[in-house]
This record gives C-alpha cells, sequence and structure tokens, in this order.
C-alpha cells in the first residue's frame, strides 16, 4: 500500500475496501427506517386518519387533557428529586471513599434490574390497603396508591439512575484534584461544589435529566400497577393510550400516542443540542493554553490573589 492510500486509510477511519463501508451504512440505515421512522410515521398516519379535525377533538377530550395534565405533574415533581438525589449519589461515589460505598452503587442500579412491574407491587405491598402500612394511612386518610403520590413514587423509583449514571463516571474521570486545591485555598464543601464541581458537570447533569424526564413521561408498568386505571384521574398518557386502544378508539389512541411521540422527538432534538455545545466547548477547551490558578476562587475563599503568584514573597 503506497504512504497515499495508508493517508487515505486513516483519515477514513478504517482500511476496509468501501463496498464493505457503504453495506454496513445501508444496513444501519435500513434498521432505522424500519424500527424507527416507519412505525413513528404510522402512528401520525393513524391519528390523522380522519382528519385534523378528529385529531384535536380527541387531544381536546377531557380524560386526555387530565393524563396529559398528570404525566407533566408527575415529571415535574419526579426529574427535581431524582436530580438531587442523583447528584448527592454520584458527588459522594465519585469523589469520597467510605464504608459501604459498593452496597450504594448496587442500590443506585437497582431500579435497572428490577422490573418495573415489580417496583409497583413492591408499592402496593407497602402501601395499600392490605400492606405494610396500608392500615395505618387509612386511619389517617392518606392515599398513596390508586393516586398521584403512588404514581410519583413509582416514576422515582424507576428513573432514579439516570442523572447518578450519567454523573459518576463523568465525576470519577475528572478526579478530585480541583476540588482538593479549592479546599486548600479555603473555600468549604458547599462553595466547592457550586464554583468547581458543578461547573464541570454541567452537560452531564442535563443530559441525565433529559433522558430522565424522557422514561418519566413515558414510564408505563410501574404506573400502571400502582395507578388503579382510574378514568380521569390517575391514567397518565401511555395509560390512557391503552384504555383508548382497547375500547377500539384507534383515532383518539394514536393522537395521544403522536404527543408523546412528539416530545419524544423533542427530547432527542434538544440531546443533540446539548451533545453539540458540550462538543464544541470540549474543541474550544482544547484549543486554549493552560489555564492559571483562578484569582475568583481565591477572593471567594478570602483569600488574597497576590498569594497564589508563584513570583511573591510568602506572606
Amino acid at each position: 500500500m503506497s504512504s497515499a492510500q495508508a493517508v487515505r486509510g486513516n483519515q477514513a477511519g478504517t482500511t476496509e475496501p468501501a463496498w464493505v463501508r457503504w453495506l454496513l451504512i445501508s444496513i444501519a440505515l435500513g434498521f432505522i427506517f424500519l424500527f424507527l421512522i416507519l412505525p413513528l410515521a404510522a402512528v401520525f398516519t393513524e391519528a390523522l386518519r380522519k382528519g385534523f379535525g378528529a385529531y384535536l377533538e380527541a387531544l381536546k377530550e377531557p380524560d386526555a387533557w387530565t393524563s396529559i395534565r398528570l404525566t407533566l405533574v408527575t415529571a415535574a415533581i419526579a426529574v427535581p428529586l431524582n436530580l438531587v438525589f442523583g447528584v448527592a449519589a454520584a458527588w459522594a461515589i465519585a469523589k469520597f471513599e467510605f464504608r459501604g460505598k459498593a452496597f450504594l452503587t448496587t442500590l443506585v442500579d437497582l431500579p435497572f434490574s428490577v422490573s418495573p412491574v415489580v417496583a409497583g407491587l413492591v408499592y402496593v405491598l407497602l402501601f395499600g390497603a392490605h400492606g405494610w402500612i396500608g392500615p395505618w394511612l387509612q386511619a389517617h386518610d392518606i392515599k398513596i396508591i390508586f393516586a398521584v403520590p403512588g404514581i410519583v413514587l413509582a416514576t422515582i423509583f424507576v428513573t432514579f439512575p439516570f442523572i447518578a449514571r450519567e454523573l459518576i463516571p463523568l465525576m470519577q474521570s475528572q478526579g478530585t484534584e480541583e476540588e482538593q486545591a479549592a479546599m486548600v485555598l479555603g473555600a468549604t464543601g458547599w462553595q466547592t461544589f457550586w464554583h468547581v464541581t458543578l461547573p464541570n458537570i454541567k452537560w452531564g447533569l442535563v443530559y441525565g435529566v433529559i433522558l430522565c424526564n424522557a422514561r418519566a413521561m413515558g414510564e408505563f408498568g410501574a404506573v400502571s400497577v400502582v395507578s388503579g386505571h382510574i378514568r380521569g384521574q390517575t391514567n397518565t398518557m401511555p395509560l390512557h393510550v391503552e384504555i383508548l386502544y382497547n375500547e377500539y378508539q384507534s383515532v383518539a389512541a394514536f393522537a395521544v400516542a403522536s404527543l408523546l411521540a412528539l416530545l419524544a422527538v423533542l427530547t432527542l432534538v434538544i440531546k443533540s443540542v446539548v451533545e453539540w455545545q458540550f462538543e464544541r466547548e470540549q474543541k474550544a477547551a482544547a484549543l486554549l493554553p493552560p489555564e492559571k490558578p483562578r484569582p475568583g476562587l481565591a477572593c471567594h475563599c478570602g483569600l488574597d490573589p497576590q498569594s497564589m503568584d508563584p513570583g511573591s514573597s510568602p506572606g
């Protein structure tokens, strides 16, 4: 092989013949079309089969509005809570060494290994009328199962790992040198988190929130068990789609399903923008000269910026 061919092969990222690359690309595009684009097109085709007026009427129906509102409320509660829990868990696992760290990591991964239906049944066992805490809840007129609190709890459980699992490898790869430097300069733990850790993980955090929100809005199994399928009260959008489809209201079912699909597409667009922005910042950072110590951090920690100058005399 000539040197020019070797250079072209390195630039292309592979030395395989062109027909092999085109074959692999065609297989990938065919797979995407068959299992992603075609089902998505079928959803919108069925939703608009009787015209745009019927589509809007299906979305204007009171039960549909209730399911949309409940889905958004559930996500609005579950995602911020998982944001706090996920950041705290990731920070503890990635930045500190302590007894029980492996057990905490296992707990973070637990929702990935447990079926959502089983998770819903666990909440029924705990908070149901005949569960461990159910009689006490009934005596105090507190309703969790077959009500909004149960739906929120089930959603929090199945979406908990997304933010933590996105941040843990990112924080571990960054190490603890910057945090230790901030502590040496006199920063408190809270100041270190806000001014050092958080800026370094912001894009991973946004990415984890996007994934968490997408799963929260589309969760079916766990929510189905704890909701009771009370029409107009405890049905989220996925559950409402199931009920409409079982009642042979296909246009209405696909109309609500298309709304979920639009939310999923919007999530993918936001995810792509976040990834593009992250890559842009990474490339820009790679072109910058080595960063000097930041006097602002020393000032924030109550130290004299001149003390950070290697040429200054010791205080």
